[in-house]
């Protein structure tokens, strides 16, 4: 029997009115007298998705963060990738950056915000690399304040159940292929059953606190305050939300808490980012054409396995002239020459660039799984290790490149073109970041896309092409 799900607008239409006042220039006056810097440690690079003009680092050196942090951003992020690892990986990773962060921020004389951005379809390391980076940076007793809303993506938070809107419909998240991810599955889309269920019972249901709907929008930001100041040190607390508003009143909430000397560690999705600074969220950038000046063709690699991946990549190789190369992967899994693999293919996209074809390369559709979450682990690893080899190997410059998939986007940036430091120009269409490569990376100044696996309708990677020139 097929699930019955509301209609996302005439749940929206049900929900009281939004809050009356624009809360982002109090924010932005609250922040800037702060005198702080939001860090985001973000476990793949698509969380860059809702904010523009602003610095990622993919290398999280001492002297590197202290260096951006004496510029005073109101915002860096840290490209961990954590996703990419398995939980003792990931721990150990969020150890050394948070020991990295504590010193640089010293060194810099910069007090920082921290915010652990993750998937806003839950997959992810919680709580493992959350309570790591508390540990260490002294907020062992602080409230996890969880904010998955991910308004770009109409990910929205409601009765403490979080939703994907498909088809108009609302699917709570414990229904999509999200939530049967090999490595990151759950059984939850209610908040509070998905920490115990990812706490390992260690905080139960009853014990999670909740900022609703009707709070944020009666009660404003002084009942938030009040409900966030009364949470038990070392608690969770769920933030529904769906709208912008909503999180403008749920962000001068918390600053408002904060001042009290209550405090917070944030996991939330990307949409969270830009407005704890009081920012707009999601400012879209539209493509200059002198960004992507070249007589060379455009790259585009695809990892990512989810079915609207595999949706978007079919329709944008039914439309115009590319060529394509896909990566068996049962094959590269019994493969005893990966390397020369690698070698041959990135000759024959060399070739293709210099000619001024556009080319993508996409790994084959059907999933291959590990007998566990680590072996999956093991397998994405190795295939995108390949992935890697090619951009690596690859010598012709393109007019721009595309990498779908947050581990795929984040691997190919930091080892496939060795970037320590990118712009992130904003995004070219909701949710699909843009950044510009600074100059110790491959090709420098080139435009990278940074396209999330589970973002946009099946012509929105052709789209974003088609807006860079590309086919």
């Amino acid at each position: 029997m097929l699930a019955m799900y509301e209609n996302v607008n005439q749940k929206l239409n049900q929900l009281p009115p939004d809050y009356p006042e624009d809360l982002l220039p109090a924010i932005q006056k609250e922040f800037l007298e702060s005198e702080k810097t939001i860090v985001v440690l973000d476990d793949d690079p698509t969380g860059t998705q809702t904010c523009y003009d602003v610095t990622v680092l993919t290398s999280w050196e001492i002297a590197l963060i202290a260096a951006e942090l004496r510029l005073k951003p109101s915002i860096l992020y840290i490209l961990t990738n954590s996703r990419s690892l398995s939980e003792p990986e990931a721990v150990d990773l969020a150890l050394e950056i948070g020991r990295n962060l504590k010193e640089a921020a010293k060194e810099s004389q910069r007090q920082v915000v921290v915010v652990s951005r993750s998937d806003s379809t839950l997959r992810g390391h919680f709580p493992a690399e959350v309570d790591a980076v508390a540990g260490v940076l002294g907020l062992a007793g602080a409230v996890t304040v969880l904010v998955p809303a991910f308004i770009e993506g109409e990910r929205y938070t409601m009765d403490d159940v979080h939703y994907i809107v498909e088809n108009e419909e609302l699917v709570p998240v414990s229904d999509t292929p999200f939530a049967k991810d090999a490595s990151f599955g759950y059984q939850h889309a209610n908040l509070k059953l998905w920490v115990e269920e990812k706490t390992r019972g260690r905080i139960k249901a009853s014990d999670v606190n909740s900022v609703s709907i009707e709070d944020l929008r009666a009660g404003g930001p002084k009942l938030v305050a009040e409900k966030l100041e009364a949470c038990a040190d070392g608690s969770v607390c769920v933030m529904n939300a769906a709208s912008y508003r909503d999180l403008e009143v749920g962000v001068l909430g918390l600053v408002m808490a904060e001042k009290s000397g209550k405090k917070f560690l944030y996991r939330t999705s990307a949409t969270f980012v830009p407005i704890r600074a009081g920012m707009v969220s999601g400012k879209l950038y539209v493509p200059q054409k002198e960004d992507t000046a070249s007589s060379h063709g455009s790259l585009v690699v695809v990892g990512s396995h989810v079915p609207k991946t595999t949706a978007q990549l079919a329709w944008l190789l039914s439309k115009g002239q590319r060529q394509t190369l896909e990566v068996d992967v049962s094959a590269l899994l019994q493969s005893q020459d990966v390397r020369g693999k690698a070698k041959a293919t990135s000759a024959q996209v060399d070739a293709w660039l210099a000619a001024g074809d556009d080319a993508v390369i996409h790994t084959s559709r059907t999933l291959e799984k590990g007998s566990d979450a680590e072996s999956s682990l093991k397998i994405n690893s190795l295939v995108s290790g390949f992935l890697v080899a090619i951009v690596q190997g690859i010598s012709v410059r393109p007019k721009f490149m595309v990498a779908k998939g947050g581990i795929t986007s984040s691997d190919l940036a930091s080892k496939g073109l060795s970037v320590k430091k990118a712009t992130v120009l904003g995004p070219v269409i909701p949710g699909v970041p843009v950044w510009k490569l600074q100059g110790e990376s491959k090709f420098p100044g080139l435009i990278y896309v940074v396209f999330p696996g589970n973002v946009g309708d099946e012509k929105a990677l052709a789209l974003v092409c088609e807006k860079f020139g590309g086919g």
